[in-house]
């Protein structure tokens, strides 16, 4: 017989072999999703390109009808409606697509009426402003464009929120008497580049805190001493660009823990060990494409295409930076992008994509969020090895028919680039506050 020690030790070695839940996970969508690539492989090549194919007209469909009309089971957003209103027409400016003018005065008319008489936007009239609606009703009225949008906003005001928002650590709290994190950091900072006001006073102490939340891991986390996540690691990256501090960071560290996000699925997922979402396509691909670009400033291939007026040679590190400046938003070297992009092309077209908008994975709901970032990311992967970024795809990037092309975005802020070209230019010749 064996012993009692011989029998707990094999019992041990059972329970050591026992799947945890998170394995279980992985392995049953690792099977949804291969199920659909051996769809895919097993059929003639003229119906793969059906397949692969972007739909359109259907995503027109679910994306204007959000406009016009919610159900009752959206007044759980109710503190979200600039959200839906950014994620709605940033979706529809990636495709190429505009709406009736009368659905864009509405817009207008309604954020106009979320801005708070001592500045920035709350999540509806009424509602105290806050930076991230404030950061998402921004965006929307610049993609919306035109002078009646832009004028809309009141720059002084939004300025003074800023200063409000301003925390002793270094960072910006979300709200009065909110929480302070690296979310916080990007939409202010981002808000107050865009719009021209970015000044000392709103740097002052930022990078320090993003440094301090970069982990051990290398990506960011939204706070000190918190796991490093998706979201907050594109936050961080981009602020730090925006203010001229990026290489304060670790960034051969957080190029590793980024480039192992992106899982066999071919999608991303935002922390170690979690299973892909479609909405990383963009957090993580969009953090992948900036380190892209800063390899190539780093190489010099974006040496003449400093801002209009200003070299980034004479500027001081810390000192705000014109993005363009510090980074190549329009020119950058023909190099193999940090992920694989026919793959993440691939898992936004099948696992993600349904009729009429698109879904975190296999077995998910289609919403207004992850059909912005599915398509914001779907557009990062296209055009991640032009040399120019509003030029065409070089051959073999774009995977299934060439109507899936997207429009390139400004990958800084996620505004497609026609319209962040219009509000830079619009903002420039703003007066000084």
């Amino acid at each position: 017989m064996e012993s009692s020690s011989s029998s707990a030790a094999a019992v041990a070695v059972a329970a050591e072999r026992e799947p945890t839940v998170s394995q279980k996970e992985q392995w049953a969508l690792e099977s949804q999703v291969f199920h659909i690539y051996q769809l895919l492989y097993n059929i003639p090549p003229n119906s793969q390109a059906a397949m692969l194919e972007l739909q359109r007209d259907s995503h027109m469909e679910y994306l204007v009808k959000g406009l016009r009309h919610l159900g009752p089971s959206f007044s759980v957003l109710d503190a979200n409606r600039p959200w839906i209103c950014y994620w709605i027409f940033h979706s529809i400016a990636l495709l190429g697509e505009s709406v009736d003018i009368a659905l864009e005065n509405n817009a207008i008319d309604f954020l106009s009426r979320c801005q708070d008489q001592h500045g920035g936007y709350g999540g509806g009239p009424g509602q105290m402003p806050h930076l991230a609606t404030t950061y998402a009703a921004v965006n929307t009225l610049i993609t919306i464009g035109g002078q009646n949008s832009l004028a809309s906003i009141n720059r002084a005001k939004i300025y003074s929120f800023l200063r409000r928002m301003k925390h002793t650590s270094g960072g910006f709290s979300m709200h009065e008497g909110g929480e302070v994190d690296v979310r916080a950091c990007y939409t202010a900072i981002s808000v107050a580049s865009v719009l021209n006001i970015l000044d000392e006073e709103l740097v002052q102490g930022v990078g320090n805190y993003i440094v301090s939340c970069q982990t051990y891991e290398g990506g960011i986390a939204g706070e000190p001493g918190s796991e490093a996540h998706g979201g907050y690691t594109f936050c961080g990256l981009a602020t730090m660009i925006i203010i001229n501090e990026v290489n304060l960071l670790n960034l051969a560290s957080l190029t590793d823990w980024l480039v192992f996000r992106q899982g066999v699925e071919g999608g991303f997922q935002g922390r170690t060990n979690k299973l892909v979402d479609g909405c990383y396509s963009f957090w993580q691909g969009g953090a992948a494409a900036l380190i892209q670009r800063l390899h190539a400033a780093a190489a010099g291939s974006a040496s003449s295409e400093v801002s209009d007026d200003e070299d980034s040679s004479d500027r001081e590190e810390g000192q705000p930076s014109d993005d363009e400046s510090s980074i190549p938003i329009r020119r950058h070297t023909e190099t193999e992008p940090l992920f694989q992009s026919q793959a993440l092309q691939q898992y936004i077209l099948l696992c993600s994509q349904v009729e009429g908008g698109f879904r975190d994975k296999p077995g998910k709901n289609r919403d207004h969020y992850h059909t912005c970032y599915c398509l914001s990311g779907l557009s990062v992967a296209q055009y991640s090895r032009s040399k120019d970024a509003d030029s065409a795809p070089l051959p073999g990037s774009l995977l299934g028919p060439y109507s899936n092309l997207v429009e390139p975005v400004n990958p800084l802020y996620n505004i497609v680039l026609d319209q962040y070209d219009e509000a830079r230019d619009f903002f420039s010749k703003a007066p000084a506050l």
